[in-house]
């Protein structure tokens, strides 16, 4: 750590090795500092499994195109305009080129998953998923002459009126400092710094299960912000889905995740139903279920479905509760037998005859006279034996973060651009993301504007 870089990277995730390899091939020499112990690098990549381009055509592995329009709209529609337009577009524009670059780089792709997710046409799934898509990008990295030190926390940064000099980095026990002439963040959020949550939540935030890696604590963030570098996005805003409250408080990944809200029907402890379960298809409305979630007495919710459902999703790494009767489910989940049954029974009494039911359409399959009413996808849970999943909010990653511009450059809180200090993936998301998500986005985010950041720290270096 002795010598001076061209570019040094923080973070060892998807945006980090897309930017090490971007500002390598640009010809800089280039040190990746990964905080996590080498088995455990890649942050919340190691649990991704899709991401989310544009293209104009079908492919080998997608079943037909995705415009820019098309992809605008959907985004558009889950942030309810909450994304500044201009980087959502150019990141879009950008994404059509991404999947031929990540195939240079080594990372293969398989057709998309069935069941619930409806993405065969707009997601492009990693062959082996994401742990597989991170070892092709060190290897490919490291072939390149990309140097990565593992176990390496940034414990302070050396900025002068937005130029970045160093980096104190804690190693081995000892502190050193790593002189670059350009920086390139890509550290993730603040998702595992529970204290830091609570500042936001309160003691709700307790009851959150982190989906990823434990190191995203915020430290890099922090620094950044604290270093007069603008904030961009809501700090109560994050990706937090649904996952299944048995999973651990850290690192459950995708394993944990529930995608069979639209099969049931979804109470809180007081056996209460309270959104919408039909609203849109999954892939574009599975992430406000963590916020639901996190809104109910206790942070606790349960996915009811019976015998019907069992074996037309995901199931979770652990597996339903069952029962042979409603009461009985509801004893084993220690909620009000009569109210639990009751719910059931009053939603199945509202649900209007209509066509047959197809989670693969907008189906008229629904109640009317319920609230909420469920607007798709109803159809009795009548059928034993009857299965719940517990579900507790799960923490993807947070939108509170750095602003940038379409070079993926830092901008300061005095207004003026950084001159050598880029941020690429989940530190930089908000954004695009002032609220809301859709399946793949988070990657789509991590590729395009790593490799822009890696581009213009090089750039920056040469000039």
């Amino acid at each position: 750590m002795g010598r001076r870089w061209d570019v040094l990277v923080v973070g060892g995730g998807n945006a980090a090795l897309c930017a090490a390899i971007a500002a390598r091939r640009d010809g800089a020499s280039v040190l990746v500092l990964e905080m996590a112990p080498r088995f455990y690098r890649g942050g919340n990549t190691r649990h991704t499994r899709n991401m989310r381009c544009a293209h104009d055509t079908a492919t080998d592995t997608l079943t037909g195109p995705y415009t820019e329009d098309e992809f605008w709209d959907d985004l558009k529609r889950v942030t309810q305009g909450h994304t500044d337009e201009e980087l959502a577009r150019f990141m879009i524009a950008q994404s059509k080129d991404m999947l031929g670059w990540i195939t240079e780089q080594g990372v293969r792709f398989q057709p998309s998953l069935g069941g619930t997710l409806s993405l065969g046409r707009t997601n492009s799934f990693f062959l082996g998923g994401g742990r597989s898509m991170l070892n092709a990008l060190y290897q490919t990295a490291e072939r390149l002459g990309v140097e990565v030190l593992y176990d390496a926390e940034v414990v302070d940064l050396d900025i002068a009126d937005g130029f970045f000099l160093g980096a104190q980095v804690k190693h081995g026990g000892q502190r050193h400092m790593v002189r670059a002439g350009a920086l390139v963040a890509a550290a993730g959020g603040f998702e595992a710094n529970i204290d830091w949550l609570k500042e936001y939540w309160g003691p709700p935030a307790e009851n959150f299960l982190i989906r990823g890696t434990p190191y995203n604590r915020g430290t890099m963030l922090r620094m950044l912000l604290d270093k007069g570098v603008k904030p961009v996005g809501d700090p109560t805003q994050c990706h937090a889905v649904a996952i299944d409250a048995r999973a651990p408080k850290f690192d459950g990944g995708i394993i944990t995740r529930l995608d069979c809200v639209v099969f049931g029907i979804v109470m809180n402890n007081k056996a209460e139903r309270f959104y919408d379960e039909g609203e849109d298809f999954w892939p574009k409305r599975y992430a406000i279920w963590g916020r639901l979630v996190a809104q109910q007495p206790d942070q606790i919710a349960y996915i009811v479905f019976d015998a019907k459902s069992l074996t037309s999703f995901m199931p979770s790494l652990y597996p339903p509760i069952s029962a042979a009767t409603p009461e009985e489910l509801a004893g084993k989940l220690g909620l009000d037998p009569q109210a639990f049954a009751a719910t059931v029974a009053n939603f199945n009494a509202s649900i209007v005859p209509g066509g047959s039911f197809d989670h693969t359409v907008l189906d008229d399959c629904r109640t009317e006279g319920l609230t909420p009413p469920k607007t798709h996808w109803a159809r009795p849970i009548d059928t034993a034996p009857f299965y719940a999943y517990p579900v507790r909010p799960g923490i993807t990653f947070t939108y509170l973060g750095v602003r940038v511009d379409r070079e993926a450059r830092m901008q300061m809180a005095d207004g003026s651009a950084a001159a050598n200090m880029f941020a690429a993936g989940e530190i930089m998301a908000g954004n695009v993301l002032g609220r809301g998500y859709a399946a793949g986005i988070g990657m789509t985010i991590g590729s395009v504007f790593g490799r822009c950041a890696g581009t213009g720290a090089a750039r920056s270096v040469r000039n």
